[in-house]
């Protein structure tokens, strides 16, 4: 006889240990999660000092749920004790005439239809607020105030620790191989054991194509392998919070980056390398050139940011053709909950953790999540080509 449960999470990750939390808030008594790594692996998406939280959005359908996203992180933070956002501001830049002004003008409508507060910069302006920006007279900028920091690291803790104050059980290194449905739940299959629940919740990230194949979903997700960096600027004070925002610059190549937080340097990234792996492929080598491009990027925006290397490391993304969050039911499966986060997820775990739990235990959630179905049409187009940067 299969040992049997209320709710199953498979994957502990920033999105998973979020559901478990969410599960017993909302009075789940026994609820075990399935992580194929250690608890503290980082082979996922929830590592790092660093995330960006922010209500500038490209569409809104993210805009209608950024403060619901502030919101379930406020309740982590009251119950916990622990700060996990760090307010920061946000500057979001781009040059006039290119794709990446569009974009900003996109990001205006959803802070203006979701009434979210923001300025509106020129060049001029952004050199006076900044002078660490090294930029043309055609750049323009938008800025708010309540963008910031997400310590996903933190935040993923926490949520476990929570969790488990409110009896729910973790077990580490068990990886599910399979999952069936069944009259009255589901069915999970690991190496060693067998496991019944009345619903089981997917927050697999990378491996999730694999368990939905089993469930008779043809979705491709697209995994890349990106890289962070940190550098030791002389310029401590000057990037520091406080002193200097979180950034998008949207560019032909998108770039963001941290003020001071983790390591005493500035963090660089892009958005969507396009190196295409698997989460069994993916090197956990930094790659120099990526590097570089950093670095150049620095060289000729932010050189006061530019010391020498603390450290690169590489994460990955895992992204559907259209690069939606997939949060729903999987179809034909009504017991079997998918929380997707499409490479950006991050600000949004705590709140996805929460709506997934909604759709557990109510079976619906008041949380606008339309856009976010999995029997939407972009997911079994075969005709379509990816394109993961988020214009709008």
């Amino acid at each position: 006889m299969a040992d049997r449960v209320q709710t199953i999470v498979v994957g502990a990750g920033a999105i998973g240990s979020a559901a478990a939390y969410w599960l017993a808030a909302r009075g789940q008594t026994d609820v075990l999660v399935l992580e194929q790594f250690d608890l503290a692996h980082g082979r996922g998406s929830a590592d790092d000092h660093s995330r960006i939280i922010r209500h500038s959005y490209h569409n809104s359908h993210y805009g209608r749920l950024t403060s619901a996203a502030y919101g379930a992180l406020e309740a982590v933070e009251r119950e916990s004790g622990q700060q996990l956002v760090f307010e920061t501001g946000g500057l979001d830049l781009a040059e006039v005439g290119t794709v990446g002004a569009n974009e900003l003008a996109n990001y205006r409508s959803t802070l203006a239809e979701n009434g979210h507060t923001f300025e509106e910069l020129n060049a001029d302006a952004v050199r006076r607020r900044f002078p660490q920006w090294n930029i043309t007279d055609s750049t323009v900028g938008l800025y708010s105030s309540d963008s910031g920091i997400l310590d996903i690291r933190r935040s993923r803790a926490t949520h476990i620790s929570l969790a488990r104050a409110r009896g729910v059980t973790f077990a580490p290194n068990t990886a599910v191989r399979r999952i069936e449905s069944i009259a009255d739940g589901v069915r999970v299959f690991t190496d060693g054991e067998v496991y019944e629940a009345d619903h089981v919740v997917l927050c697999t990230a990378s491996w999730t194509e694999t368990l939905t194949k089993e469930l008779g979903q043809e979705w491709k997700i697209w995994v890349t392998q990106e890289q962070v960096s940190y550098f030791a600027t002389p310029n401590v004070r000057d990037f520091s919070i406080g002193q200097f925002p979180l950034f998008m610059w949207h560019g032909d190549v998108p770039f963001y980056g941290f003020p001071i937080y983790g390591e005493v340097g500035v963090k660089v990234s892009r958005d969507v390398a396009g190196k295409y792996v698997s989460a069994d492929t993916r090197s956990f080598d930094p790659d120099p050139a990526e590097t570089e491009l950093f670095l150049s990027f620095l060289r000729d925006h932010l050189p006061g940011a530019i010391g020498p290397e603390i450290y690169s490391k590489t994460c990955i993304y895992d992204m559907p053709v259209d690069r939606d969050f997939i949060i729903d039911t999987v179809p034909g499966h009504p017991r079997v909950v998918l929380g997707l986060g499409a490479g950006h997820a991050a600000k949004f775990s705590g709140l996805i953790g929460e709506i997934v739990s909604d759709l557990v235990v109510d079976g619906a959630t008041r949380h606008p999540i339309a856009a976010f179905r999995a029997d939407r049409p972009t997911l079994s187009d075969p005709t379509l080509e990816p394109s993961f940067r988020q214009k709008g």
